[in-house]
């Protein structure tokens, strides 16, 4: 079987037959920048942020804000590219807040979620004065409560609610069904009770609901479901606390492209339809229209990235298969051990030929360490340079130093031009903190 070269919206082909990533040559960049190597395509990054604050802008009249989920893909020049998108920014831990920090993002934009935050995190949070904190539990709202207290101010909350709805995605990364360690359940009365609980409190503000039904979903309609779901719960706080919460986050979740036969929805979709059933809901139940909250992570980073690898052994089992083995894999990214997941890949130095071989593509941990399985791609030899799609989200961000490997230097390229955001770690880097 011969398969024709998958290239994403960042990729192209030069005259010479070798990939390019953003008008870069791929394999300049393993030369310059060594492998593996993570490569983001800003302008497609910027691209994709404008096109989710554009879709706001059209279809809500503006009234909400885009938060790039920064658990997706976490760096001071990603703080700095979404500030200047006019995005806002969801941390989930005090290391994340503290990169946004450091890059000078604007700490009202910044929303604070995590099922288990520490009330070191809570003071950091609290201190560093962000926009909005997302009460997971009622232990987190009265430790955060005495928080506020104790620094005499007042903390504006949303609280994570459990909507119920099957998000046809993998069972690990489905979160907003009533078995998840997320959030407030909503059918067994947990949600209104913790709301009842945060309206009485003296130095808690509620302001409104967020949820986040899971990821990698290429359907809208559990979007416009989850909608209508939460905006009925907010009818509920009004109609028996008395209480008309003014924001609406839906979070996050939206599908990209991994494989060619992967068809997500246009990113301008998801907003079109959840708007039209926002202001459908809100005129049934006379509610006024919420601000909305969307928290766009994958969607804006992952297929702006690609992976470089260099092949080492390539080993022949008679009859079995054949392994190419790669200087990288689970440790650059777990994500195929940990959800099964496939990518796309070719060899970037042989674009202009013809992908009829098979293999399966392994990493060097000493683990069953699989990035592709019965992966068709060209003749591949040792010293080639192997590219993998769409690792711009949740590959750096859950990279590990497992068998004390360093991670890779992220670099972005524009319009032919190429620049570290960061730096590959050093084997001193590995040591750094042993006594």
């Amino acid at each position: 079987m011969t398969v024709k070269p998958f290239l994403p919206e960042c990729a192209g082909i030069s005259e010479t037959g070798s990939l390019t990533i953003g008008g870069v040559c791929a394999l300049r960049l393993a030369e310059e920048f060594g492998t593996p190597l993570y490569v983001m395509d800003e302008n497609e990054i910027r691209k994709n942020a404008q096109r989710f604050v554009k879709s706001i802008n059209e279809h809500y009249g503006g009234r909400g804000l885009v938060s790039f989920a920064s658990k997706a893909f976490m760096c001071k020049e990603m703080c700095r590219l979404a500030k200047s998108e006019g995005m806002g920014l969801d941390v989930v831990s005090a290391g994340e807040l503290y990169t946004a920090i450091e890059s000078g993002f604007p700490m009202r934009l910044v929303t604070f979620h995590g099922n288990n935050k520490t009330p070191e995190e809570l003071t950091y949070a609290v201190s560093s004065r962000v926009g909005s904190i997302v009460v997971d539990n009622t232990f987190e709202l009265h430790m955060l409560e005495q928080i506020a207290k104790s620094a005499g101010v007042t903390a504006r909350i949303k609280l994570r609610i459990k909507p119920g709805v099957e998000a046809h995605t993998h069972e690990l990364i489905m979160t907003g069904g009533i078995d998840s360690k997320f959030g407030f359940a909503i059918e067994t009365g947990e949600a209104l009770a913790a709301a009842a609980e945060a309206l009485g409190m003296d130095h808690i503000e509620l302001t409104g609901v967020h949820c986040h039904i899971g990821s990698q979903i290429f359907d809208i309609e559990p979007f416009e479901v989850t909608a209508r779901i939460m905006l009925k719960f907010m009818n509920e706080v009004k109609t028996i606390l008395g209480c008309e919460l003014s924001e609406l986050n839906l979070g996050g979740g939206f599908g990209i492209r991994y494989l060619p036969e992967d068809s997500p929805v246009p990113l301008e979709k998801y907003m079109e339809s959840v708007a039209r059933v926002i202001k459908e809901t809100c005129g049934e139940l006379n509610l006024n229209l919420p601000s909305i909250g969307i928290e766009p992570g994958r969607a804006v980073t992952g297929a702006a990235g690609i992976t470089l690898y260099r092949v080492g052994a390539v080993k022949d089992i008679p009859g079995v298969r054949t392994y190419v083995t790669v200087d990288g894999g689970l440790t650059d990214n777990p994500r195929p051990a940990l959800y099964g997941a496939k990518y796309a890949m070719t060899a970037a130095n042989k674009m202009n030929q013809a992908q009829n071989k098979i293999y399966t593509v392994s990493g060097r941990c000493c683990e069953t360490d699989q990035l592709g399985a019965q992966v068709t791609l060209q003749e591949i030899n040792v010293g080639d340079i192997l590219a993998v799609f769409s690792t711009g989200a949740y590959n750096y961000s859950m990279a590990s130093n497992y068998n004390r490997l360093p991670k890779p230097a992220v670099v972005f390229v524009k319009d032919g031009e190429a620049r570290v955001v960061v730096n590959r770690e050093t084997l001193e880097d590995m040591a750094r903190n042993d006594v």
